[in-house]
């Protein structure tokens, strides 16, 4: 699928960071026991994944609070009156519940219009840009003038499930513990991003269009679940072949990348900055080796954030961002992957 845009612009794009920071090696000696059983010594993990911590949430928060805090941020960025908000989005695989939609609670929250549509995508780590798409054509089609979509991960739940379920388990080896590893690797995070049309959008980047393809023979590689209906409280497992969704990952981006470079005429020499998901230190090495693009162009994040799901391109876009590496003029690629196995590549100009 692709879609090209010429009214759509990013007004405004704001995070929110739990103050919280856990290091790979706080993990590693909560799960003392089972590195003696397995004779693993610490340090491990940051090795194998490149990530040295992650914020996370302190008990209790809901996944909202995250994207409202981020939706208030996105909004005073904007200068939009509320009332021109025309759809409202919460798309991360957290939800404070199962019904209704967590977009709920965030259009409560932020004081948006009753005229405002308000639902939830759910597409694991993918969803904030399937989101953002529904909301650019929209806003083409003349539906809406602009559009918010939030996202907030807590990833605690996760981390600590992981940990509390490895120690318990007798059985499990070296070869066993390796379906666990991706759950050690998750952070929290919210992010929020406003598009508007370009009455609204005064010199603000211009979301060209996006791309995207599936490969769901893989949907079986990456599966998670909550034993409950509310992630920030109950029982959350997740089992991952890390190694087969690396190869099966890289594979499909790079078809996409061939598709966006076929449908937009594209060379890999005009885009100033690939925004990659943030996996860590194998998946992004490899990423960029398979497409072939410069390692300067990259601006890696999963060192100190690890993988905040669906929050986590919006956050490195921002941080990019921040930090002065985007100019004015350039063009930017977002490439987002997530479990199913699914792909989307988004290019804005600057």
């Amino acid at each position: 699928m692709t879609q090209n845009y010429q009214n759509v612009f990013l007004q405004s794009l704001a995070i929110a960071q739990p103050p919280q920071r856990i290091s790979s090696l706080e993990i590693e000696q909560r799960l003392e026991p089972t590195y003696k059983r397995l004779n693993l010594h610490p340090g491990r993990l940051e090795l194998m994944t490149g990530i040295r911590e992650r914020r996370l949430c302190e008990k209790g928060v809901r996944p909202s609070e995250l994207s409202v805090e981020a939706g208030q941020k996105a909004l005073a960025e904007s200068g939009l009156a509320k009332e021109k908000i025309g759809c409202l989005i919460h798309a991360s695989v957290c939800r404070d519940f199962l019904e209704p939609a967590t977009a709920t609670v965030v259009h409560d929250r932020l004081g948006l219009s009753a005229h405002c549509q308000v639902y939830d995508v759910s597409n694991a780590c993918l969803g904030w840009l399937n989101a953002l798409l529904q909301v650019a054509n929209m806003i083409e089609l003349g539906q809406i003038e602009a559009g918010m979509v939030v996202s907030g991960e807590d990833g605690r739940a996760l981390v600590e499930s992981t940990i509390d379920a490895l120690n318990a388990d007798e059985n499990l080896n070296r070869k066993s513990i390796k379906g666990s590893l991706a759950s050690l690797t998750i952070g929290s995070g919210g992010v929020a991003a406003i598009l508007s049309n370009k009455n609204l959008a005064k010199d603000k980047p211009a979301l060209l269009g996006g791309v995207s393809l599936s490969a769901t023979e893989y949907y079986n590689l990456c599966q998670g679940g909550v034993d409950g209906g509310q992630a920030t409280t109950h029982h959350v497992i997740m089992n991952t072949d890390s190694e087969a969704m690396l190869k099966a990952g890289v594979d499909l981006a790079a078809d996409c990348f061939a598709l966006a470079k076929k449908e937009w005429g594209l060379q890999v020499n005009e885009i100033d900055h690939f925004i990659t998901h943030q996996v860590g230190s194998a998946h992004s090495r490899l990423i960029f080796e398979r497409l072939e693009l410069s390692v300067d162009k990259d601006f890696p994040t999963f060192s100190y954030l690890g993988n905040m799901g669906s929050a986590s391109i919006g956050t490195t876009l921002f941080l990019a961002n921040q930090e002065g590496r985007i100019h004015k003029g350039e063009d930017v690629l977002l490439m987002g992957i997530g479990s199913g196995l699914v792909t989307l590549f988004m290019r804005l100009k600057w």
